[in-house]
């Protein structure tokens, strides 16, 4: 077994067995790893950190050839993202990130991008008065990375370039101009500044995006668009979404 040291994400944590944990991982330089955490349970100052969902540590772990469960003998909180925890909605909303980062990604594929992309939207998500917005570049940026992009600067079917009105179909994965609307007629009218925004958030850097401004009307849409196409290429509706919609109508 080799020994392997990197910053991880807590995705998810569960009981094994009467005095350990598995925790779900999303690091920086193995992508999503599984890893078993003996005696945490009995002995929680064995490990310096709670195991916090969507918490960043630095994990030491014993990488096992011949299975997906690895040996983590260390694990150091770095940062808990308690401006997060502060706040219901907030905490929800870091909570999809999470279930949305396991859905998305591969086990073991490394992708540098992703990682801080996560860990950049937590560290602003924790200090905005303006969580909407983080939400919405943190889902176009992770379908962009993922390879799950739609297409939003042509024409899903025909290819020619969007130069006025268009539909936006999820079912083709991407805008219809005028002359291709009856390829999905169950596609939908879509504000030509939502196209630009989501354009600008594809091209553009983390902190750049966070210069963008989004009027409700666009804000909306966004949200719409973006959890319809989640929940129609899953082929299912994340836990933490409907916990996340259940809030945001109760506030």
């Amino acid at each position: 077994m080799s020994i392997d040291r990197t910053q991880a994400l807590i995705l998810s944590r569960q009981d094994f067995r009467e005095t350990s944990a598995i925790v779900n991982f999303y690091t920086r330089d193995f992508g999503k790893i599984s890893g078993l955490l003996k005696g945490i349970r009995t002995e929680p100052t064995k490990f310096a950190s709670n195991l916090e969902l969507f918490s960043q540590n630095e994990i030491i772990f014993y990488r096992n050839t011949h299975s997906g469960l690895h040996l983590v003998s260390q694990c150091d909180l770095n940062n808990n993202f308690t401006g997060i925890r502060q706040g219901i909605i907030k905490t929800a909303m870091a909570s999809f990130m999470m279930e949305l980062l396991g859905a998305l990604m591969p086990a073991e594929d490394k992708n540098e991008e992703v990682f801080d992309l996560t860990s950049s939207c937590l560290q602003e998500l924790g200090v905005t008065g303006n969580p909407d917005k983080v939400m919405a570049i943190f889902k176009i940026k992770m379908l962009a990375l993922s390879g799950f992009k739609p297409n939003f600067d042509s024409c899903v079917s025909c290819t020619d370039k969007i130069r006025g009105e268009s539909k936006f179909s999820l079912s083709l994965g991407g805008l219809l101009c005028p002359r291709c609307y009856l390829k999905d007629t169950a596609s939908r009218s879509i504000f030509r500044g939502t196209v630009a925004s989501i354009l600008h958030i594809e091209r553009n850097d983390f902190k750049t995006n966070l210069n963008l401004g989004l009027n409700p009307q666009i804000k909306k849409e966004l949200e719409l668009i973006l959890s319809a196409f989640l929940n129609f290429h899953l082929e299912k509706e994340l836990k933490s979404q409907k916990v996340l919609q259940k809030l945001t109508v109760a506030v």
